[in-house]
C-alpha cells in the first residue's frame, strides 16, 4: 500500500459506533486480520482499509482481501485458488 498509515484516514472522526470515514462507519479489525497489509491505524485502533466490517469477511472462512493468508487445501487434497487470481499470477510470472 502506497499510503502511510497515519495519513490514510485523513478527515475521519471517531464515533461511538466506530470510525466514520467518507460517510461509512468502519469497525475495528478482528484477530484474524493481524498480519494483513491492508490495516491502518487511527488513534490507537486498527481498521481495515478495504472493508468496513472485517468480522463479516471472516465468518465463512478466510477473508478474500487478506494479504497474509495462503491458499487452502480442500477435502480432495487439491489447492483451492481463485482461477482469476491464478491467471493474473501466471501472467506476472509468479
Amino acid at each position: 500500500m502506497a499510503k502511510k498509515k497515519g495519513i490514510y484516514f485523513e478527515g475521519a472522526e471517531k464515533t461511538e459506533n466506530g470510525l466514520k470515514f467518507k460517510g461509512v462507519i468502519l469497525e475495528p479489525i478482528v484477530e484474524n486480520c493481524n498480519g494483513c497489509e491492508r490495516i491502518a491505524e487511527f488513534e490507537g485502533e486498527k481498521y481495515c482499509t478495504s472493508y468496513a466490517r472485517p468480522a463479516a469477511k471472516w465468518r465463512n472462512g478466510a477473508c478474500n482481501f487478506a494479504t497474509h493468508v495462503k491458499a487452502t487445501i480442500d477435502k480432495t487434497g487439491q489447492v483451492k485458488l481463485n482461477p482469476l487470481k491464478a491467471s493474473k499470477r501466471a501472467a506476472r510470472g509468479r
